[in-house]
Parts: structure tokens; C-alpha cells; sequence
């Protein structure tokens, strides 16, 4: 059994404001995108740091060509630090960045486990948003806007030099963005629970995590700016489910929201939401005892493992509809286009960690589920 997080991680309100004393470089440049910007959550990182170049053209779902734009500025200005400032969009991007500072040719060329022959720019995350996780995992996913496929870019040297994970930076998050990206850390947690890797340490990460979401992500929903214990809880959360599945996987419901992302850019957030309970009831026959174990962390009281698992699937489908995500029906995706995103999704790098074997003719089934609920 192994785990592997390398990277300095400073967590708590206001945490933000120690940035200067954890920043020594000459050279910094700054990956975000431009609602961040508007929110005015650039400013402490620029206040404190000084002036830098500041990328913010990043989009959901980043896309190579993106990347490659803003790597050859990179490499023209040279920077000795990439700084990624928000969701798991500008972070990925700030990842995928920093190896191209020091590698040639595009990002696609990369995909993969280590591609790199150069190591990486020294990375520092700053989550904005409560549900990346990958201020604290080594991979990368972007968007290849050729093949319509998100690609992941993996290497232990992708892990953030350093982590800030400041609770007060989502106390002004749109309500929306906190059930999407909430329910994102939480299927990351379930995921990394049920995966086939998973092991001691990454359950004890993702039960903690589970715990944390479901305890907290309504009241913060309802009004974040106010209850800054749970706005606390949920962030803590989400970074623990990435401590989670960065050293197990995630398992088919990425598989499906990363192919359906890629091909109609819907929010990753939503998808992995739309798609969780569906996949659990999939995976239900070969994973009874485990979700019952989580089930029971969260206050179902059930008599046999079987209904335990049932309620807690059916916890997730009460709280999807409580923070008003959307349904898959709503995405009006035909089901003529099913085949595709089977296809597509069988491919992904962690179908083969998702606890019960699928093969095309089942992601076609979880499709017309989802589509029928």
C-alpha cells in the first residue's frame, strides 16, 4: 500500500493573506480565468505579490488550444513560478502550464503518466471553488478540441509545490456553482471509496470527506456568506476527497462526465452530479457492503446492508434535486449520440477502476436511466 502527496498544504479562513511569506519568486505569472477576476479574488494574490502577467482567458472544460497559446507567451517570458487561481479549470490549466514552460511542443503531446523529459515550473494552487480537488492530486485534464477528448496529464512533478486552501474565497460563490462543485467533491469522495484501488489510507480520506459534504453543503447552499463553519466543512471536504481519489481513481460516472464535457462542454460539476446515482445503482450489487458503511457515517439507520446502500443512493438523489441540478434530460442530448459517449467513456484511463466491469452496452443502460429519471 502506498500514498503520495508531496505537496506543502496550508489550510484555514483567511489563509490567503500569508501568500507573500510563502512566495519567493522573482518571476511569477498568474492562470485564472476572467469570472475570478471579476470577482474580485485576484486582487489579495496581486496586492500582496506585486504586478505579474496574468493569464485569465481560461475556460470550463480548458481546451488545448488554450494552452498551447498561453505556453508560447510562457515561454518568451520565462517565469520561475505558475500560480493557478480558481476551479479545477484554472488549476488543471496552471498544471498543464507549468510542464510546457519547460517542455516543448503542445499539451497533447503529453497525455499520459510522465510524459515530460523537463520537470515542471514549481506549481502553487489556490482554490476558489469547493469541489477541484486538485490542489492536492498530480493530474491534469484538458480538453483536445480535435478529438473532442479530455485528456489527463499525469507525472508525480504535477503535484502543487504548494497548496492554499483558504475557506473565505468561496463566501461569495453563486449558489449554483456551490451544489455543482459541492457534488463534484462529493462523488469524488464516493468514487475513491468504491474504486477498485482504493486502499486504508484513501478510505479514511473519503468516509471523512463524505461526512463533511453531506454535513455541510445544504446549510452553505442556502447562504454561504453567513455560515462560515459549514463554508469551512465544505471546502475542508472537498480537499479531503482529493487526498482521496488522487491516490485511488474515480470510477464511471468521470468517465461519463468527462466524455459528455469534452463533446458539449456541459459543466463537470453538473455531470458528475447528474450521473452519480445512476451509476451507484450499477455498481450496487458488488459494492452493498461498502456504501452501507457509508450510509451509516451519515445517520441512515437501516437494519440490513441492502437498504442502507438503497437510502443512501437515494439521499443523493433528494439532496441533487434539493440544490436544483439539473437532469440529464434537461442537457437534451438524443439518444442517438448514447453509442458515441458509450464508446468514449468505456476509453477513459479509469474504466478500469469502477468496482463492477462496463463495457459499452452498460454505459448505454446508465445513459437511458439517467435520461429516464
Amino acid at each position: 500500500m502506498q500514498y503520495h502527496m508531496p505537496s506543502r498544504l496550508y489550510f484555514g479562513p483567511g489563509q490567503i493573506q500569508e501568500l507573500s511569506t510563502l512566495i519567493t519568486a522573482k518571476n511569477p505569472v498568474l492562470v485564472t480565468d476572467k469570472g475570478v477576476v471579476k470577482a474580485g479574488l485576484a486582487a489579495p494574490v496581486l496586492d500582496q505579490l506585486g504586478k505579474m502577467p496574468v493569464f485569465d482567458s481560461i475556460e470550463a472544460n480548458p481546451k488545448s488550444d488554450t494552452i498551447n497559446k498561453i505556453a508560447g507567451e510562457l515561454r518568451q517570458q520565462k517565469p520561475d513560478l505558475v500560480i493557478g487561481l480558481g476551479g479545477g479549470s484554472p488549476l488543471d490549466a496552471g498544471k498543464a502550464l507549468a510542464l510546457l514552460a519547460t517542455n516543448p511542443g503542445n499539451i497533447q503531446d503529453y497525455e499520459g503518466k510522465e510524459k515530460y523529459a523537463v520537470d515542471p515550473l514549481p506549481f502553487v494552487a489556490i482554490p476558489t471553488t469547493c469541489g477541484t480537488g486538485s490542489e492536492v492530486t498530480w493530474v491534469a485534464v484538458i480538453t483536445d478540441v480535435d478529438r473532442r477528448f479530455k485528456m489527463s496529464i499525469k507525472g508525480p512533478k504535477l503535484y502543487p509545490t504548494v497548496s492554499i486552501v483558504d475557506p473565505d474565497l468561496i463566501a461569495t460563490l453563486p449558489a449554483p456553482m456551490i451544489a455543482a462543485t459541492g457534488l463534484d467533491a462529493l462523488t469524488h469522495a464516493v468514487e475513491a471509496y468504491l474504486a477498485k484501488p482504493a486502499t486504508l489510507i484513501t478510505d479514511t480520506h473519503a468516509v471523512k470527506a463524505v461526512g463533511l459534504i453531506l454535513g455541510s453543503i445544504e446549510k452553505a447552499f442556502a447562504d454561504i456568506r453567513n455560515n462560515a463553519r459549514h463554508r469551512e466543512d465544505l471546502m475542508y471536504g472537498s480537499m479531503v476527497a482529493g487526498l482521496a481519489f488522487g491516490n485511488a481513481d474515480v470510477t464511471a460516472v468521470h468517465c461519463i462526465s468527462e466524455s459528455i464535457g469534452a463533446l458539449y462542454d456541459i459543466p463537470h460539476g453538473v455531470a458528475n452530479a447528474m450521473f452519480l446515482p445512476h451509476v451507484l445503482d450499477y455498481n450496487l450489487p458488488v459494492c452493498t457492503r461498502k456504501m452501507a458503511a457509508l450510509a451509516r457515517t451519515t445517520g441512515i439507520d437501516a437494519v440490513s446492508d441492502d437498504q442502507a446502500a438503497k437510502m443512501f443512493i437515494q439521499k443523493i438523489k433528494d439532496l441533487s434535486k434539493a440544490l436544483q441540478i439539473p437532469t440529464f434530460r434537461d442537457l437534451d442530448i438524443g439518444s442517438d449520440q448514447f453509442p458515441l459517449i458509450a464508446d468514449m467513456s468505456f476509453k477513459n484511463n479509469s474504466n478500469a477502476s469502477n468496482p463492477r466491469d462496463l463495457g459499452q452496452a452498460d454505459y448505454r443502460n446508465i445513459l437511458e436511466a439517467a435520461l429516464g429519471a
